[in-house]
């Protein structure tokens, strides 16, 4: 119980420093009245949207907290509502850690320019950004933690069904808590990417397409009606949804690790009694301790940056805060980790390398996170030739910018993949298959560092906007420039963290999935039985369906943005001329209407496909199913957040005078702004939701495994014919 109380105090100093970033932004001078009045009508947009579907979120969620609860009083033949309570309190902190995190972008974004207006120094501005950002950063990990310890607090502890006494008899009760803790995050972070991500997309495709390249007036210019939702949708889309989606990504990691070494120790102490139950309590425990670890150092990183002298190489500034906290969390891992395990007894625990073990599989993951994150710089930053390649094929039309761009995603899969799959081998050797889910951890230990410097990119990319709609000075608009195009790098390298902490905690999920069906764990999953092979290759493509209807419900909303600025262009053609006043409200409300009605069915996808499978095939197909979704997500999500990264890149890299001769306006330009434009749903919509959509399948799946062994369809009609 005392250790609880460091994640406690981790997650106190977190959201405290948050606070305090909050407010100092907040304090700051929004500039003059213009800049006041446009940061207005993006909060209140932005504010507009995210209440509307949070009121859909919670209907949802109340929704699916009464099935469960049905379905454990059912499965228990008692009473059961402490699953559901677990789902409705990881809703609410992933609701809340969104939700904050989306407000101070909104105050943090003119502050931003303001600051850039005043000083004229980029190292000042980056300040800013990340304050600004790091709010989010720090809820993410801070209400993540805080609820992880209220799940322990009163269901572990309070309800006793973490009583080491009576754990074979139990422990499935609080993993199932901890599962709808996990399913209550993934709910909130699946509306939000997949709301958020059609939502600005729309807007962010229906300003360019229109007003870059038919009107030839600048992205963010003050004359475009679609420019006041494409700034909307920045806050809606990558920052309440980015930080939803890591906040799930981190709490799944840690969630899996422990039910996976509950499943573990039941299993053995049915067949054999390997494992002692004091170690199955430092395994119980020390995820947590660990990730307690990584959000302290997270702080660390994010203040060093913050308070240090000021710099003019933003790149160099954002690492830094990344590189502090990893290595910070390795360090203090190391140490934590001796007084954990030195001199425990490691049968049946698969600790092939001693007490450093776990911290071993952890470190693993860390630095193939770090890894995949350098791999993913090279594919999109414009310092590196394959962004550069494509910026020079936009020379000869948008054909080979497309051409080019596809190309480059598709390669960026390999390496990451071969990455992904040492750190399996060597994680799952030193620490067995506890090993996978602390090398997920490890990989998202600092979490909040990631996402603080993620944020500040579309805080950046709002600045530029507001400095564009206000006609400030053009190096202002030069500063912002630059912070935005390297927070699309590190974008791009937090998505390559989110997908591959995503598919180690898929995998350990799936694990214990295995193990749920009965106490020895027999479901084997022999892909030359025709029911699994047939799961696995529905599941193969249920990435592309989920894919392809995200991308025409941004196509869809994007349709109906274009009509609209096309209209209004046609119908007050003063609005090119200075005389008329675009209607921001009408565009921001086509961006809003659509993205609530096209995110329903792909979201629901996640939570209904595996479960109506599971009811008509059994859970053979199911445990195909998984597998074949899991593997196909991972490379369709690297594929995408890559090539959208670079599309993105390429444009803004011809943008900033890298190809000779060509410059905003020109046909090489435009090229790169129709790449830009089909990258776009990819890197922002697509990409993101994908590593949701692997952890909702294998977490509803965990939750429902039981009944699918009990009750299917095929099994029914099975035992009628024989």
């Amino acid at each position: 119980m005392v250790i609880m109380f460091v994640v406690l105090a981790a997650a106190a100093i977190a959201l405290g420093y948050a606070l305090f970033n909050y407010k100092s932004v907040k304090g700051m001078d929004e500039g003059n009245a213009r800049m006041s009045e446009i940061a207005a009508a993006i909060r209140e947009g932005a504010n507009a949207f995210i209440n509307y579907e949070y009121r859909i979120i919670f209907i949802v969620a109340g929704i699916v907290a009464v099935v469960f609860g049905i379905i454990f009083s059912f499965e228990e033949g008692t009473f059961r509502w402490e699953p559901s309570a677990a789902f409705v309190l990881g809703t609410s902190m992933s609701a809340l850690a969104g939700y904050i995190g989306m407000k101070i972008a909104t105050y943090a974004n003119v502050r931003v320019s303001n600051t850039a207006r005043l000083t004229l120094k980029i190292g000042s501005t980056l300040k800013v950004a990340l304050k600004g950002g790091s709010v989010m950063g720090l809820c993410v990990g801070g209400f993540a933690l805080l609820g992880l310890f209220l799940v322990y607090v009163i269901f572990g502890f309070g309800m006793g069904y973490l009583n080491m006494d009576s754990i074979e008899t139990t422990g499935s009760i609080f993993t199932q808590c901890l599962s709808c803790y996990a399913l209550g995050c993934s709910i909130v972070a699946m509306f939000n990417r997949v709301g958020g991500g059609i939502y600005t997309k729309a807007a962010d495709m229906g300003a360019d397409l229109v007003g870059k390249t038919e009107a030839h007036i600048p992205e963010d210019d003050p004359r475009n009606p679609a420019t006041i939702a494409d700034n909307v949708g920045d806050n809606v889309g990558d920052v309440a949804g980015l930080g939803s989606d890591l906040l799930e990504s981190y709490v799944g990691a840690i969630t899996s690790s422990i039910i996976l070494a509950v499943s573990l120790f039941m299993h053995a102490s049915i067949e054999s009694g390997l494992i002692a139950k004091d170690m199955l309590e430092k395994m119980v425990f020390y995820p947590l301790v660990f990730a307690s670890i990584g959000l302290v150092a997270s702080v660390i990183g994010i203040a060093y940056v913050l308070f240090k002298k000021e710099s003019d190489n933003p790149h160099r500034d954002l690492n830094m805060s990344t590189w502090a906290a990893a290595a910070i969390t390795v360090i203090g891992g190391f140490i934590i980790t001796g007084s954990f395990f030195k001199g425990a007894d490691f049968t049946g625990t698969g600790f092939s390398l001693g007490y450093l073990s776990p911290w071993i599989a952890a470190s693993i993951g860390v630095v193939s996170g770090v890894v995949i994150g350098a791999i993913a710089e090279y594919y999109t930053s414009d310092a590196y030739a394959p962004t550069r390649k494509i910026a020079h094929a936009s020379v000869d039309g948008p054909a080979l910018t497309v051409t080019e761009g596809l190309a480059t995603g598709m390669i960026s899969c390999m390496a990451p993949l071969i990455v992904l799959g040492i750190a399996i081998y060597a994680s799952y050797a030193v620490s067995g298959m506890y090993g996978l889910a602390m090398a997920a951890i490890g990989m998202l230990s600092f979490v909040s560092a990631t996402v603080s410097v993620d944020t500040y990119g579309p805080i950046s990319d709002n600045a530029g906007g507001i400095a564009e709609m206000s006609r400030l000075d053009p190096e202002v608009r030069h500063i912002t420039d630059k912070l935005d195009s390297v927070g699309n790098t590190t974008a791009a390298i937090g998505k390559g963290f989110a997908i591959g902490s995503a598919s180690l905690a898929a995998l350990s999920l799936m694990v214990s999935y295995l193990y749920a069906f009965s106490p020895s764990g027999s479901l084997d999953l022999n892909f030359t039985d025709p029911l699994i092979l047939a799961g696995a290759l529905v599941g193969a493509a249920l990435p592309y369906l989920f894919s392809g209807m995200l991308i025409e419900a941004v196509s869809k909303a994007a349709q109906k943005m274009v009509e609209e600025v096309r209209r209004q262009f046609r119908e007050m053609p003063g609005i090119l001329t200075g005389q008329d006043k675009p209607d921001y409200k009408t565009c921001i409300t086509i961006s809003s209407q659509g993205a609530i009605k096209e995110m329903k069915t792909p979201a629901l996808i996640s939570i209904l496909f595996p479960l109506v499978s599971g009811f008509l095939f059994g859970p053979y197909f199911v445990g195909g199913l998984l597998i074949g979704a899991t593997v196909s997500a991972i490379m369709l999500a690297i594929f995408t957040g890559n090539a959208g990264g670079a599309w993105d890149n390429a444009k803004k890299y011809i943008e900033a005078g890298g190809v000779e001769g060509h410059f905003k306006g020109s046909a090489a330009h435009d090229a790169a702004v129709v790449g830009d434009t089909v990258g776009d749903p990819l890197k922002d919509t697509v990409g993101p939701s994908l590593d949701i959509l692997i952890k909702i399948m294998s977490t509803v799946s965990l939750i429902a495994a039981v009944l699918f062994s009990q009750y299917n369809l095929l099994g029914w009609i099975s035992t009628l014919i024989h």
